[in-house]
């Protein structure tokens, strides 16, 4: 697989876990919800810095990710990622949560929380895709 191709491969995996959230939230699965949100934005993180032209580590915080993706963007850009991780770090300690909640560890997500990390995930991506065009 070329780099173009696993970074087109992200994205789509990417779309793909955030519609099922959507699906998972509507039908009142918050656990599996906050999974598939924390996957949609982990590989959309990925995806952008194979834009990058930069191998992602096989890591899955998505905190460290954006502050990888942090020093491969132009300087003014990077101030942003740091900030959004500053601002979200609590929801986006929640997300990374939900990656090992779902595998490990027994945890009840809410609606209203779920809700609340869609609206960061949202965020999250709308900057990243802003600053990498």
């Amino acid at each position: 697989m070329t780099k173009r191709e696993e970074y087109e491969h992200l994205l789509k995996r990417s779309r793909e876990f955030y519609e099922t959230a959507i699906f998972q939230l509507e039908k009142g699965f918050y656990g599996l919800a906050a999974f598939s949100l924390e996957q949609a934005l982990q590989l959309f993180l990925k995806a952008k810095m194979l834009e990058r032209g930069v191998d992602y580590p096989r890591i899955h915080s998505v905190r460290r990710l954006l502050e990888l993706l942090s020093e491969v963007v132009e300087k003014e850009f990077s101030r942003v990622l740091r900030e959004l991780v500053e601002k979200y770090s609590l929801e986006l300690a929640s997300i990374e949560d939900a990656y090992i909640t779902s595998r490990y560890i027994p945890r009840e997500f809410r609606r209203g929380e779920v809700l609340r990390l869609k609206r960061v995930v949202d965020e999250v991506v709308d900057v990243v895709s802003r600053i990498t065009g």
